[in-house]
């Protein structure tokens, strides 16, 4: 692995920690808001937030652009292109909290967390039919090892697992997420990421807040009740932890990127246990093993698939 695919990988994974723990801040903040509002207002917040540092960088680039020889500048990226991936991503990612949130209402956290990281197989499998990108054996291997994981980390002992009309929203859900996953992928080396994480959160925030005045109330009691949940939601899991996952992915096989992301399922069960008190059960701490085994495995799987070769 070089250090550019390393260094996608370490990212991916601080995005995974950061979204992990987000799930209990989100969990308080629906005590206060309804779901759509709630992740309409933390969605607009992390847009607005980028807003400077794109400014700044910006003006960096230009600096620094000024300074070299015109032969060895670089070209800005395409505005139409730029708009095309901001809004495109923003779409993805609001239909996705949105589904997820409404899921929620009908069916059990623990089936809509393994639901929702199917896109862990869903990613390599939308990516093979449409564009032909097959990511080897093993990173499948890896795959096959997460989706069991995810099943005993998320689904109790004894309950039955079957489909209702809140699973078949979060089922949505996860197809949503995958749609953002490889826009992201096809988008993060021709635009600049900044704006495009910028603009994805302004899209999914305009959107998510033009929803909730048709179908919930807003109150300013609400919003100052869940003020802390929407601050870390906006952003430390918006604003940092999508910058770090497009940031990522740009020197990250999409499949392997969707590997590493599932891993907020860990981060949000260890989380729970930490700042909830919620127990973890042998058979969720296997799980977790089982799934941190599957992303090693992926990790490994360049280093396999050479000596494969070589033998």
């Amino acid at each position: 692995m070089n250090r550019k695919s390393l260094r996608g990988s370490l990212l991916l994974l601080l995005g995974a920690m950061i979204w992990g723990f987000a799930f209990v801040v989100q969990r308080v903040g629906m005590e206060s808001m309804q779901p759509v509002s709630f992740n309409g207002i933390r969605n607009l917040l992390a847009g607005l937030c980028l807003f400077p540092v794109s400014l700044l960088l910006d003006r960096q680039r230009a600096g620094k652009s000024a300074s070299l020889p015109e032969r060895k500048r670089k070209a800005p990226a395409d505005k139409k292109q730029q708009a095309i991936a901001g809004l495109l991503c923003g779409i993805f990612l609001f239909l996705a909290s949105t589904l997820q949130q409404m899921g929620l209402v009908d069916t059990s956290a623990g089936k809509a967390g393994f639901i929702t990281a199917l896109y862990v197989v869903l990613v390599p499998v939308t990516a093979f039919l449409l564009f032909r990108k097959n990511p080897g054996r093993w990173i499948w291997v890896s795959v096959f090892l997460a989706v069991i994981g995810l099943f005993l980390l998320c689904v109790p002992v004894g309950e039955r697992f079957s489909l209702n009309k809140g699973d078949l929203l979060v089922l949505g859900c996860a197809i949503c997420f995958t749609g953002q996953i490889l826009a992201v992928d096809t988008y993060a080396s021709r635009v600049d990421p900044i704006r495009l994480s910028r603009d994805e959160f302004l899209v999914s925030g305009i959107l998510g807040i033009f929803a909730s005045i048709f179908c919930e109330t807003i109150t300013l009691e609400g919003i100052l009740g869940a003020l802390p949940s929407i601050l870390y939601a906006g952003i430390v899991s918006g604003a940092i932890g999508y910058t770090l996952q497009i940031l990522g992915q740009r020197d990250t096989n999409p499949t392997l990127a969707s590997l590493l992301m599932c891993l907020e399922s860990v981060f949000s069960a260890l989380s729970g246990a930490l700042v909830l008190g919620e127990r973890m059960s042998s058979r969720e701490a296997f799980g977790c093993v089982i799934m941190f085994s599957a992303v090693i495995l992926s990790q490994l799987s360049p280093l396999l698939r050479r000596r494969r070769t070589m033998a």
